[in-house]
């Protein structure tokens, strides 16, 4: 272990362990959230351009934050959503293109029905009462669930809520800055709607289990460093005696 050989590979494994510490105290920092969002804060009802822009992807702390705002529905944009629960009972959701600015739209669940029935007469009717005066809606801004390909059986269905997915149906989108999220409306639903049942999101905990998990690997892996090098130089110690014992044994002869 003294010769020059395995000295410089001590020196390689040391750099490698001391990138993998490195590494662990970059989990271990992001895995305690040291200014956590203060209790109760997604209940506190803030301006939707006071907590996201247009475009941009919602940060963890901000899901289920209570937002307002208000615009205009766009006509011909109110889209039924399947596969929705409401305190555990399926149905669907009617959501519509709420233009907010003058080239500017976010996703809005309007409210829940309990059958398709029901969805597309509240369809017909907020499309009769969409003449362009303005309409202030409150609700809880949610992440994308991301698109998903519709079942062969109507190619028109649609099981996730989706603002990329409805973008692809609304009208009037060109040069159109949309919210990623989407805002699960708790304003009084109309049309013959029902509320959308949606309760203050659990409060999250400020230390991240999985970066700590993350950080004890990176523990691991620099001892892992220090046993391959001793590892190694035993097994070439090992080698040169049974190569000296070996030739003992031949002189013998």
């Amino acid at each position: 272990m003294l010769r020059g050989r395995w000295i410089g590979m001590l020196l390689l494994c040391l750099l490698v362990a001391g990138v993998f510490a490195w590494l662990g105290q970059w989990q271990l920092e992001r895995a305690i959230e040291t200014d956590p969002p203060d209790p109760g804060a997604t209940e506190q009802v803030q301006q939707l351009t006071e907590v996201l822009e247009p475009g941009q992807y919602l940060p963890e702390p901000l899901v289920g934050q209570r937002v307002e705002t208000s615009g205009v529905w766009v006509p011909e944009d109110f889209i039924v959503v399947s596969s929705r629960f409401n305190d555990d009972v399926q149905g669907y959701w009617v959501t519509g293109q709420l233009r907010v600015d003058e080239r500017t739209s976010i996703a809005v669940a309007i409210g829940w029905a309990p059958d398709r029935a029901t969805a597309d007469a509240a369809v017909k009717e907020l499309e009769a009462g969409a003449d362009g005066s303005p309409v202030d809606i409150t609700g809880r801004i949610i992440s994308d669930e991301g698109p998903q390909v519709p079942p062969h059986s109507d190619p028109e269905q649609l099981d996730r809520m989706s603002p990329a997915a409805l973008l692809s149906r609304w009208h009037d989108i060109e040069q159109l800055d949309v919210y990623r999220p989407y805002l699960a409306s708790t304003t009084t639903a109309t049309a013959g709607l029902v509320d959308i049942s949606s309760p203050a999101p659990e409060e999250m905990s400020p230390v991240n289990w999985l970066n700590v998990f993350y950080a004890v690997e990176w523990a691991i892996f620099a001892g892992f460093a220090f046993y391959l090098w001793y590892r190694l130089a035993k097994d070439a110690w090992e080698r040169e005696v049974e190569e000296f014992e070996d030739a003992a044994a031949a002189e013998t002869v």
